[in-house]
């Protein structure tokens, strides 16, 4: 079903709520922690994402996991990166702090493909990563001198945008080199959610034995790995393939509000100054330089 742009865009909505819901709901395990949890909700995820693309991809899904090469792997790394330290900060430091912190990957995104790419930034883009460099190093400085498990927690979660640039410069380099030269066949890249959540539940076996989780925790856990993650993952490919980049970059901000207030409204987890601050630095500048991008697409498109 093709979807209306006022579809995709409440889509996409939906899509954060349900991104959102990870730090409320672990705020709620009983005995289940760290590694555990990590471990429990990448093996849901791949549980569900296993009988999810069977069922759409058919016998063709399983031999494309054999005939990826190696970008279909370099992206399921990434993927596990991101699925695990995700996971783990969230355990580490309060759910604002990771929200914002992961907030930056469209800018770190822009960055790696004019480092790897030689792709033109704009001096706004520029700015913005500037700026955003600031709310972080802000964040960084804060943590260091109050001392505790925040600053870890920042560091790990820093890994999920970081790896997230590279997974998109990589798309973009196998989009860019299959338009060049239209013999060399484009991977499809969707089983490498796949191995990401398979990934991360190999990695983080070994370190959550023994096993401490409730029947109450794996309830939980399933839940964020069918709905918090399986589900929305497949549904923001339908999305992107209606909306612009940054209008979904734009969007996507919405999980980092909607985050925050679950987690101060349903676990008492109110944020501190330090990450109002620095959030405000990041969000700000990231929000003005997609809104001016988006603006900018829609002015060509009423010239053109």
């Amino acid at each position: 079903m093709r979807l209306s742009h006022s579809q995709a865009v409440l889509l996409m909505v939906a899509i954060t709520a349900m991104w959102s819901i990870a730090g409320v709901v672990t705020r709620h395990l009983e005995a289940a922690r760290s590694f555990e949890v990590t471990f429990w909700r990448s093996l849901f995820n791949a549980l569900a994402l296993c009988v999810a693309l069977a069922l759409m991809r058919g016998p063709t899904f399983w031999r494309g996991l054999v005939r990826g090469g190696w970008p279909l792997w370099a992206s399921g790394l990434c993927w596990a990166v991101m699925y695990t330290n995700f996971m783990v900060a969230i355990t580490l430091t309060t759910v604002a702090t990771v929200l914002i912190t992961m907030s930056i990957a469209p800018l770190v995104t822009a960055l790696f493909a004019r480092l790897f790419l030689r792709h033109l930034l704009p001096a706004r883009t520029w700015l913005a990563i500037g700026v955003a460099g600031c709310g972080i190093a802000w964040m960084f400085g804060q943590q260091a001198l109050a001392g505790g498990g925040s600053l870890t927690g920042t560091l790990v979660a820093l890994g999920v945008p970081i790896a997230g640039a590279a997974n998109w410069t990589l798309l973009q380099y196998l989009h860019q080199r299959h338009a060049r030269d239209p013999s060399i066949d484009a991977p499809d890249m969707l089983p490498a959610v796949l191995l990401g959540a398979l990934g991360s539940a190999a990695v983080t076996l070994p370190l959550a034995v023994p096993f401490s989780a409730s029947g109450h925790d794996l309830g939980l856990l399933a839940l964020l790995g069918v709905v918090q993650l399986a589900i929305p993952c497949l549904l923001v490919i339908q999305v992107a393939k209606v909306l612009p980049a940054p209008e979904v970059s734009l969007l996507g901000m919405l999980e980092v509000i909607f985050g925050v207030l679950l987690a101060w409204v349903g676990a008492g987890e109110a944020p501190g100054p330090t990450v109002l601050i620095g959030g405000a630095l990041v969000i700000g500048a990231l929000l003005a330089n997609e809104g001016v991008a988006l603006r900018e697409r829609q002015r060509a498109l009423a010239a053109g």
